[in-house]
């Protein structure tokens, strides 16, 4: 497949993806389990028709290290989710996971004894200035927002710093796991879609704690309001078809990353990655009106330019535009 179609997929899938679970969230921003489920469920039965073979293809990975990336997996994909309900904000929530830099570089110093260049540990300063710069300032929102009765002002914010203690958790689970993966993928060599597949199967049981959440929310979006899908003429509850959208989009999101993997460098999916976040944070700030300050956007500055520092974007793009400058003419 042509590297431009797999951009495509991923800006279309991954930004639509964002904006749905958005309209879910504003609804009803309890809604994480059910939407972690639904986008568990659908990729596990996809993987387990097209991967797995009904079951009849072993796994190259042994299922015991699987185990132990699942139930990381399976837990930094709840805690994300249902910090929305912790009063974070959606753009707050894009920002706060575009730190994985910082905590892909911690642990990997910590664990894996990695040493790096000053352009790197610059870059990280940047991205850790812009993510606290962000922070401090829904912080202060948050506060003022809240101001007119002090005590549930007070239970507002104390809501608020768990939603990020929450983040920062998920922040630093997801680069232990990416760790755990870089050593698997070295001794079993590269399984992504059975990988896929594996993290997305096995934790199923374990929505069986979070039941009662499901379909007390599963009731909610039954009793929303009637939509009829275009083309097709359908009618269902509209909460179920952004749930249905969510979960399609998902997966275009995640196939269209996969195959960007395949097709180009890590650099280029690095990049394309951030570029897709930061046009998913314009986004839910214009059309959601999110509330969003010139500080808020000196800090995504920060972040997406350290970002753009660290994967050295701007040596590759050097001797492009050399090439370009030196082209011939059309007379």
């Amino acid at each position: 497949m042509h590297p431009a179609v797999a951009v495509g997929l991923v800006f279309g899938g991954c930004c639509s993806n964002v904006v749905f679970l958005e309209l879910l969230a504003r609804q009803f921003p309890g809604c994480g389990n059910i939407v972690t489920f639904s986008q568990f469920l659908f990729i596990a039965v996809e993987g387990f028709i097209f991967e797995a073979n009904f079951g009849r293809k072993r796994p190259a990975i042994p299922m015991r290290y699987y185990f132990i990336m699942v139930a990381m997996f399976f837990t930094v994909s709840v805690v994300n989710n249902y910090a929305l309900n912790l009063n974070i904000a959606m753009p707050l929530h894009m920002i706060f996971r575009s730190g994985s830099l910082i905590a892909s570089m911690a642990l990997g110093i910590i664990i894996l004894k990695k040493r790096y260049s000053v352009s790197k540990y610059t870059s990280i300063a940047l991205v850790s200035l812009g993510i606290f710069t962000c922070t401090f300032m829904s912080a202060k929102q948050v506060a003022s927002d809240s101001s007119l009765n002090e005590e549930d002002g007070l239970q507002v914010f104390l809501w608020w710093l768990l939603g990020i203690a929450a983040l920062t958790f998920a922040l630093l689970m997801s680069a232990r796991m990416g760790i755990f993966q870089e050593t698997l993928y070295k001794q079993f060599g590269k399984h992504s879609k059975e990988a896929l597949f594996y993290n997305h199967a096995l934790p199923l049981p374990g929505f069986l704690l979070l039941a009662p959440n499901i379909y007390h929310h599963a009731v909610l979006f039954s009793q929303s309001e009637p939509f009829e899908v275009p083309v097709i003429g359908l009618t269902l509850p509209i909460m179920w078809f952004y749930l249905l959208m969510n979960v399609i989009t998902q997966y275009v999101c995640i196939r269209g990353v996969f195959i960007l993997t395949t097709e180009c460098t890590s650099l280029t999916v690095t990049l394309v990655v951030t570029l897709r976040k930061f046009v998913s944070l314009i986004f839910s700030i214009l059309y959601f009106r999110n509330p969003f300050t010139a500080w808020h956007w000196l800090g995504t500055a920060f972040v997406f330019v350290g970002t753009l520092m660290y994967t050295e974007v701007w040596n590759s793009l050097g001797p492009f535009l050399a090439r370009w400058r030196k082209r011939p003419k059309e007379e």
